[in-house]
């Protein structure tokens, strides 16, 4: 089979948006999983250190799903050899998620291997689809590179223990999260530009980055909801604490996708490097994503222990998680339309004057009113943007 004949597996460009297929939204399902298994780790290791390891994690599950996200925008799912692929990478991807609430113990190798075999080997069957002299070609073969240099690193992680494993796993994240940054660029093949990342269609990426946001709180919803049915009396407390949870949860719903989502579609297919700007927002979303992994471990631990005393940890979690959130929807939105929304700045503050309170009254009192910062950030943004239909606009 040719070169010519494998760029048939390529998504033809019609003019029409790309919308996500249900093979991508299976593929998906993989990092609800994910993001579950990443929320209960930092609950059950809320360190320092816990924290910067879960870190660490989920920045490789983000990776994991950020680059597949790219192959499916050039490559056409609906194609039996795309879709196979899509099917191996699944496999693997589930693996991985299972390792991860022992990545930093017995599993380390079985986490680290199965993350190799999704990023090099889907980057290897790409390459086999071009086949010679094709126009992506180049820009592949720099991503291979990177993500081999980044797998012996995550080896040698998995095959060392304790901080020298964390090191090393640093070091992988850094060589994948930071080499799109200067174009993959390496000796002897060069560096892509931004031309060579133009997105197959305008809405692709931002679809992409929108369902995983809704994986994401769906899968918060779940594990409140699971926690509250998990609880052997619904005391008065422990009901309140869902309710309040739940309000949450549905508040950063609004918050994302009320006003903006359709305009970052727009944005991406409007902008003048299309490319660059599905880029920046792939580093946005792990922000704000992390957010949302960061309230729903909250969440856990709000319907567990209501009426528990606040500590550091809790305090940073609980304040820091929708703190986060904000800051990644801050980010998003000055992608979008170039400027950062006073609700959100405004948010922002208040739950920073929220710290020293924290620490005089207990878990759901503090979740309550986190919460009720994030409904009149919501609400403030909703009724803004409806009152000055330009601001709807993105740059």
């Amino acid at each position: 089979m040719d070169g010519q004949t494998r760029g048939r597996y390529l998504r033809a460009r019609t003019g029409d948006e790309a919308h996500v297929t249900n093979i991508e939204l299976f593929f998906d399902l993989v990092y609800a999983f994910a993001v579950t298994q990443l929320s209960h780790r930092l609950v059950s290791d809320l360190t320092g250190f816990g924290v910067l390891q879960t870190l660490v994690l989920w920045f490789a599950v983000w990776l994991g799903w950020q680059y597949t996200c790219w192959v499916t925008n050039w490559f056409d799912p609906e194609r039996l050899p795309v879709r196979s692929l899509m099917l191996a990478i699944t496999l693997a991807g589930t693996l991985m998620a299972a390792s991860l609430p022992l990545a930093y113990g017995e599993r380390g190798l079985a986490f680290a291997a199965s993350y190799v075999v999704l990023q090099v080997g889907r980057s290897i069957v790409v390459l086999l689809f071009l086949g010679r002299g094709h126009a992506l070609r180049a820009n592949f073969m720099r991503i291979l590179a990177w993500l081999v240099i980044s797998g012996v690193f995550w080896i040698a992680g998995a095959l060392a223990d304790g901080p020298a494993r964390f090191m090393c796993w640093v070091a992988a994240v850094a060589c994948e999260y930071l080499s799109p940054m200067f174009g993959f660029a390496i000796p002897g093949l060069g560096r892509s530009r931004s031309t060579d990342w133009q997105s197959a269609e305008g809405g692709h990426i931002a679809e992409r980055c929108q369902s995983f946001v809704i994986i994401a709180l769906g899968e918060s919803l779940l594990s409140t909801g699971g926690t509250f049915s998990g609880a052997e009396h619904w005391t008065p407390p422990g009901v309140i604490a869902f309710l309040a949870c739940f309000l949450g949860t549905v508040a950063l719903w609004w918050i994302y996708f009320d006003t903006s989502s359709k305009a970052g579609s727009k944005a991406i297919a409007e902008a003048k490097h299309p490319g660059q700007m599905a880029a920046h927002f792939h580093y946005v979303h792990a922000i704000l994503l992390a957010g949302v992994i960061a309230v729903a471990a909250g969440d856990d631990l709000v319907i567990d222990h209501p009426d528990q005393k606040i500590q550091m940890a809790t305090a940073l979690l609980l304040i820091g998680g929708p703190a986060i959130y904000l800051a990644g929807n801050a980010l998003y939105k000055w992608v979008v339309y170039g400027r950062v929304p006073l609700s959100h700045l405004i948010g922002f503050g208040l739950l920073i004057v929220l710290v020293p309170v924290a620490f005089v009254t207990d878990l759901l009192m503090v979740d309550g009113l986190t919460t009720v910062i994030l409904i009149i950030v919501a609400a403030w943004e909703s009724i803004s943007r409806r009152r000055q239909p330009q601001a709807l606009m993105p740059r």
